[in-house]
């Protein structure tokens, strides 16, 4: 064990559109997993701060530097926790899907999604469903290692985890923690779960996955975020609706864990 660890995941719901509404939401689930468990590092779902709204992800974009991160970069140095919240980025003229990393000491890192998927129309009852991201989105390359202490964690955002090397890679770049972005409608969580769990016990890392407590972009989501031992124990897991954070500490007996769902959920 390079050095105790203790990692959270956040399940949010998010509100169509509007970033400050879930900036705040954000920051209401930052301060709870504090007062809670201090984590090191808390992952929020794919595109959190805005919701899986391909529609808008143009005229939301974020970029690199963008003022609306402030306030979280503010909590991640308040709280002394990494935190990792999704956005789509614009990188010069090309639109991402991004991971903002943000870390106590005030730097604010970058991973772009590599693999870009799309919703089957089954996935609605209306059979309405978002275009595909390859429509609206580039895949990209920025994939920093997120460090603690003497802990090294990979991100991934969604479909990243449906190709097998990605974890793989991860595991040989030295990570012990896989911090997991994702945006599952609930056929897809019951498909994932296994395959997350799996790569845990393959690679010997723990595995954060986060998802949406609630519906986004026309689609229903499956919940049950959840965080596994490296060697691929269940350790929590939030409900399948609303939202909270779910957190494991990594101890020399072994592993403590607690789910939390928090009231006022929208």
């Amino acid at each position: 064990m390079a050095s105790a660890r203790t990692i959270a995941a956040a399940q949010t719901i998010p509100v169509r559109g509007d970033v400050a509404a879930n900036l705040e939401e954000h920051l209401r689930l930052v301060r709870a997993a504090a007062a809670e468990a201090e984590p090191h590092v808390l992952v929020f779902p794919e595109l959190s701060l805005t919701g899986y709204e391909l529609d808008l992800a143009e005229a939301l974009a974020f970029s690199e530097e963008d003022p609306r991160l402030a306030p979280l970069a503010e909590a991640a140095v308040a709280h002394r926790m990494i935190l990792v919240a999704g956005a789509p980025v614009r990188i010069e003229t090309r639109l991402h899907i991004g991971a903002f990393v943000l870390t106590p000491d005030g730097s604010v890192a970058l991973y772009t999604k590599r693999r870009l998927g799309a919703f089957p129309a089954s996935a609605s009852p209306d059979g309405l469903v978002p275009p595909a991201e390859a429509a609206v989105f580039q895949p990209g390359a920025r994939d920093p290692l997120v460090r603690f202490g003497e802990n090294r964690a990979a991100v991934a955002v969604c479909a990243d985890t449906g190709d097998a090397a990605h974890p793989r890679t991860a595991a040989e770049r030295g990570a012990a923690t896989y911090l997991a972005s994702m945006f599952l409608i609930p056929s897809d969580l019951e498909k994932k779960v296994p395959v997350l769990r799996s790569y845990a016990a393959r690679h010997g890392m723990a595995v954060v996955m986060a998802n949406y407590g609630g519906p986004s972009g026309g689609l229903p989501s499956g919940g049950g975020s959840a965080i596994w031992s490296e060697r691929g124990e269940p350790l929590a897991r939030l409900e399948t609706a609303g939202s909270g954070f779910t957190w494991a500490a990594e101890e020399t007996s072994g592993w403590r864990a607690r789910s939390v769902m928090l009231g006022g959920a929208r």
